[in-house]
């Protein structure tokens, strides 16, 4: 107590209690922050199970254009989505920087490609707009599956909400008859 009252005296801190000229502690839930199409996207930590370099996938017959196949995933087989053709995204050919990103919600487990993984990266609760597409700048492809977009100091990053991707009727649609 006499070290807090000393630094009080001192005016070595704030009101708050946070010692003058150490930079504030970023307080807020974790994201990994992955690339497509040219935009910066989101999902929650919790819901990351790993992220790895395209390996071997195993093709499958009869099911929508967006399903690339399966791998062996950590011993279980998990399906490989291209997100940028289940979006109805342009074409981009694979390059050194396109990933797999593993999601996991309950129990179901997905890999997506995506363009590229950046960070991880603390978004804190009052720097996330709403999914009001037009007022946070979410693209349409988005919309359906977004949780919102945090407005950062130098750019915007739509957050993905898993469950709403993982479980959406399109996702669950993913065979083709005949």
């Amino acid at each position: 107590m006499a070290a807090l009252q000393m630094q009080l005296t001192q005016g070595q801190l704030n009101m708050n209690g946070a010692v003058v000229g150490e930079t504030p502690q970023v307080v807020g839930e974790q994201y990994l922050v992955f690339s497509l199409a040219g935009r910066d996207l989101a999902v929650k930590a919790e819901a990351v199970q790993g992220v790895e370099r395209i390996a071997e996938i195993t093709p499958i017959p009869h099911v929508a254009h967006w399903v690339k196949g399966v791998i062996n995933h950590r011993g279980s087989i998990a399906s490989v989505v291209d997100l940028r053709a289940f979006l109805d995204l342009e074409y981009a050919p694979q390059t050194s920087r396109t990933r797999l990103l593993s999601l996991q919600y309950n129990e179901m487990v997905i890999c997506f490609v995506v363009d590229g993984v950046s960070e991880m990266l603390p978004i804190s609760s009052p720097s996330i707009v709403s999914s009001n597409a037009r007022q946070a700048n979410i693209p349409p492809w988005a919309v359906p599956y977004t949780a919102g977009c945090a407005l950062l100091s130098n750019r915007a990053v739509v957050l993905l909400d898993v469950a709403r991707l993982l479980f959406s009727e399109k996702m669950q649609r993913y065979q083709i008859n005949g």
